[in-house]
């Protein structure tokens, strides 16, 4: 049973086929991936460190993801660190028909400590070793998780672009980032994706998922459900939920994904139970009040 007590087996648990979205699409090798994907960062142990407490659950949830038709599975070589990817591979290897996007330039000090490093020798470490521990030989979405201030734009993109035309990276993606952030490297490099936090009760990043939008660049909400406030039983999102005969968490997923069209949500967990839950979101269609009331939730920046 859902939260509610909504049973999993009254819905479609399957992304639907049509929800799609090409990254790279005016480009000669674009990939087309269903909207809703899977979050790999909650696989791991708490704090994003370490092992997971059960190994096994976290291959089961894997495999499930895309026995329920997720085809776009966000990783990076930070969350445990290693810890994601080595499951990946063990649970999914070798990914017929998935795209498999990982990230790097962060490390790791302890539980939910986290610092960037750019230097390219770093990056490229990052790159190659993100290949071993997947199985690939090109990755087919590298995204920088943080750009590192202390290292020359220059420097970070310039060696990112030289491992694209080594062949190692098929697509570029960025994540936290502004507008001007993501202009100041399309100077530099062809950025397909951007991963920023996002949500129905944050949208801080508002002008970004405009311009992203407006210019067809992939936006990839992280954090995609908020906080627990935002989908309590007496949270703003319960109302909605309760007309449409859904979980407040299918309801977040869904505003999102009926927000832009080239939003990509990738929500995380490590509960089979919870997985299902949000791969449910595909069939939920809002009406338009409930967009409105969602919208409403906070006032975007100017």
């Amino acid at each position: 049973m859902l939260a509610g007590g909504l049973d999993v087996a009254m819905m479609s648990l399957h992304a639907v086929p049509s929800q799609t979205y090409t990254l790279a699409a005016a480009s000669a090798d674009p990939i087309t991936v269903r909207r809703l994907g899977f979050g790999a960062m909650r696989i791991t142990g708490q704090g994003i460190w370490g092992d997971p407490a059960d190994r096994g659950t976290a291959v089961s949830v894997l495999k499930r993801a895309v026995e329920l038709g997720v085809d776009f599975i966000d990783t990076a070589d930070s969350y445990g660190p290693e810890v994601s990817e080595d499951l990946i591979r063990e649970a999914l290897h070798p990914y017929d028909g998935l795209l498999i996007a990982t990230k790097g330039g962060l490390t790791r000090q302890g539980p939910d400590a986290w610092g960037p490093v750019g230097r390219p020798e770093y990056l490229r470490q990052c790159v190659l070793m993100s290949l071993r521990r997947l199985g690939l030989e090109r990755i087919d979405l590298w995204q920088l998780h943080r750009i590192d201030p202390l290292v020359a734009l220059e420097d970070q993109f310039g060696a990112i672009k030289d491992m694209q035309t080594e062949g190692l990276i098929r697509h570029v993606g960025i994540s936290e980032v502004s507008v001007d952030d993501l202009l100041a490297a399309q100077n530099l490099i062809d950025v397909v994706s951007v991963q920023n936090l996002y949500n129905a009760g944050d949208r801080a990043s508002e002008a970004l998922l405009a311009h992203c939008t407006a210019n067809d660049v992939g936006f990839i909400p992280w954090f995609p459900l908020g906080n627990r406030a935002l989908l309590a039983a007496d949270g703003p999102v319960a109302a909605v939920a309760l007309r449409h005969g859904c979980t407040a968490a299918q309801v977040a997923l869904a505003w999102l994904l009926q927000h832009s069209p080239v939003m990509l949500p990738i929500p995380g967990t490590g509960s089979v139970g919870h997985l299902e839950e949000n791969c449910g979101a595909s069939a939920v269609t809002l009406d338009a009040e409930s967009i409105a009331e969602l919208n409403d939730l906070v006032s975007p920046p100017d």
